[in-house]
């Protein structure tokens, strides 16, 4: 599904990070949103990351300069792909829970 991302964190809706409410952009040039497993901080504008973040399952680069990139899927990319076909509703949220109940830190 080029061009969508799964987005997680909390209950979907945001809200208080360990560094407050908000706080600032990271944002390297260098980093670009160019294919599935790029894992990036939701945002609301500039300098309004808060507790979400999603992972992109395919090209995304009109986020390129928007979003702060801070990792990458090393492995299990189809479990990803995975979570992006889920039946979702009409808000776009999935109809079943998803929960991520472990991840590793390479």
């Amino acid at each position: 599904s080029s061009g969508i991302n799964a987005e997680y964190g909390g209950t979907g809706r945001g809200g208080k990070s360990i560094y407050g409410e908000t706080f600032a952009d990271e944002i390297h040039p260098g980093l670009k949103h160019t294919g599935a497993g790029i894992i990036s901080m939701a945002n609301s504008g500039p300098d309004t990351n808060g507790s979400q973040f999603f992972l992109t399952l395919g090209p995304t680069s009109h986020l390129d300069g928007k979003h702060a990139i801070f990792g990458r899927v090393c492995n299990g990319i189809g479990i990803l792909n995975r979570l992006g076909s889920v039946q979702t509703d009409g808000d776009d949220r999935p109809t079943d829970p998803i929960r991520i109940i472990d991840t590793m830190l390479l």
